[in-house]
């Protein structure tokens, strides 16, 4: 038994970073963790000076998934019928799919870093942030299956959009592991580094996402998901909404003529 946080929050400049800190448990997504984790996001939503959220954690596992030993919190719910079943996912399970929603919705850049094994509603959380980074040590299952069921708060729904239905049935149907070099060649992660120096590279890489323009980002956040689910000519639509609002913005107009500015004396001094 440990009275230790199961999740440390800390700050790095425009960083904010939360840590599963349940090694002893591997990390297994307990209601304290949960809730630490859903007041994290939303201090990230609503305070300006926060830039990117970095969730990683420690030991051998990212997290072995939901705690079932521990149970999520009883609301009285039937559970006996269809209708009860699919509530219970939707509005319960510590609140997960209300709270991989928000992760979505939310135009800033969520990072999350995998230094170990990856189960279930671990890689559904994971699944929701913007960019997944790997170490060597990395792996990635969904052993729902093993029970008869899905994983259903978006083991199936955002693997598939994320990876596509070809190699979201290896994950769901067959069952399989993918290592981390398997996760990369499937679309699974973005980066993959050695363990040695792994923390550091994550930070660099958030440090460089909290110097890129806010504005844009939270835009094209919303814009690709958009675009995901369109038409090439919808898509289009789209990006020419998106652009006339940021080229109207002040920011752009001082950037842009700061730049053309730049270009023009370089060119004098090429002449010169």
């Amino acid at each position: 038994m440990t009275d230790a946080p199961h999740m440390l929050i800390e700050e790095e400049g425009a960083i904010l970073i939360a840590t599963l800190n349940r090694p002893e448990k591997f990390n297994a997504l307990s209601n304290e963790l949960m809730a630490t984790l859903r007041a994290a996001v939303l201090r990230f939503r609503d305070e300006a000076a926060l830039k990117v959220m970095l969730i990683r954690a420690r030991g051998k596992y990212f997290s072995a998934g939901a705690d079932l030993r521990e149970g999520s919190p009883d609301s009285g719910r039937a559970r006996d019928t269809g209708v009860g079943i699919r509530e219970f996912h939707r509005l319960e399970m510590r609140g997960m799919q209300a709270l991989w929603d928000e992760m979505e919705h939310i135009e800033k850049p969520f990072v999350v870093a995998h230094q170990g094994t990856v189960v279930g509603g671990g890689l559904e959380m994971s699944l929701s942030c913007d960019f997944r980074l790997a170490s060597h040590s990395a792996a990635y299952s969904l052993p729902e299956g093993k029970f008869g069921v899905l994983p259903a708060s978006n083991g199936v729904s955002r693997l598939t959009r994320v990876i596509g239905p070809h190699w979201a049935r290896y994950l769901v149907m067959g069952g399989f592991t993918a290592d981390a070099h398997k996760a990369m060649h499937m679309g699974l992660i973005h980066e993959l580094w050695p363990d040695e120096g792994f923390e550091e590279r994550c930070l660099d890489f958030c440090r460089h996402l909290a110097r890129q323009h806010g504005e844009q980002m939270g835009t094209a956040k919303l814009a690709i998901e958009l675009c995901a689910d369109l038409d090439r000519e919808q898509g289009r639509h789209i990006e020419r909404m998106a652009n006339s609002v940021l080229m109207l913005s002040p920011g752009y107009q001082e950037i842009f003529k700061s730049h053309v500015s730049g270009i023009g004396k370089g060119k004098q001094r090429d002449n010169g």
